[in-house]
């Protein structure tokens, strides 16, 4: 081997030892900013994630939403503000009974199967009429939804008429559909649509479905709930009369007899 074939040679491979060496660290350099790449596009997901899970915190509930709202959609057969006021009866009953309800409340329940019918009979008769004011503050013990969603439906079913109102108000409270306190069955549109499918104007009825499973009246259940915030009223079911308390004969509670309910309406009437 010449001393030129084995320079030549020796510098052929200094040159191939060069040329991969740029290459790896090309390689290196490639890999380097593809991970770095990476971790910052993880660094971003986890950051966007946090901020997404944090603005999904701190967006309002729909029942927030629905309070806070501007345009309310009252029923028919409402007056005042936000159709708050709920007066069924008629025109020539001189007296009105205000009704203060929650319809979760089970004592409710007990005076509805109790006394309901009586006051629609009496209503009917013209004896006196009903200021219904619904509450949902039984909502607030366990983060439920029942007594805002069953106020909604009642406003669906308002609507409706009168009538359908009072019969639908007496199939949530009465035996066989009020559920246990603990259990927020009013909560789901599909329960409240079967209790409504046994008042005859209700069953089937497409108007009423769609305004329960579209909501259309949340905003002025919360309307309605807040005036009975604003009422002074602490608890349910609660009667009042010419601004005074009809209670059973000594006791500072509802009536909850026929008998008791009648001996103090009557009072009422005539004080």
């Amino acid at each position: 081997m010449s001393k030129r074939n084995s320079h030549e040679n020796k510098s052929a491979a200094r040159e191939r030892l060069r040329a991969e060496r740029e290459r790896q660290a090309k390689k290196d350099k490639t890999r380097k900013q593809i991970v770095v790449g990476v971790s910052v596009v993880a660094v971003l997901a986890v950051a966007g994630g946090v901020s997404y899970g944090v603005m999904q915190l701190n967006k309002p509930s729909a029942w927030e939403a629905a309070s806070d709202a501007k345009n309310v959609t009252a029923p028919k057969n409402t007056t005042g503000d936000d159709g708050t006021t709920v007066v069924i009866g008629k025109d020539s009953a001189k007296k009105t009974l205000e009704l203060y309800e929650d319809s979760r409340c089970p004592i409710c329940a007990t005076f509805e199967q109790g006394v309901g019918e009586t006051v629609a009979k009496d209503v009917e008769a013209g004896k006196y009429k009903v200021k219904y004011v619904g509450a949902t503050f039984i909502d607030n013990t366990d983060n439920g939804e029942g007594s805002k969603n069953a106020l909604s439906a009642l406003g669906a079913a308002l609507d409706v008429s009168p009538e359908a109102f009072l019969d639908y108000k007496a199939a949530l409270y009465s035996a066989k559909y009020h559920p246990q306190e603990s259990d927020d069955k009013f909560a789901k549109d599909d329960y409240l649509i079967e209790v409504a499918d046994s008042v005859d104007a209700l069953k089937g009825n497409e108007a009423f479905r769609k305004a329960v499973e579209d909501g259309t009246y949340d905003a002025w259940a919360m309307k309605m709930s807040g005036a009975f915030d604003k009422s002074g009223v602490q608890g349910t079911p609660t009667l009042m009369m010419d601004g005074k308390k009809v209670t059973a004969e000594g006791s500072d509670n509802a009536p909850m007899t026929e008998a008791e309910f009648t001996a103090a309406i009557d009072k009422a009437l005539k004080g």
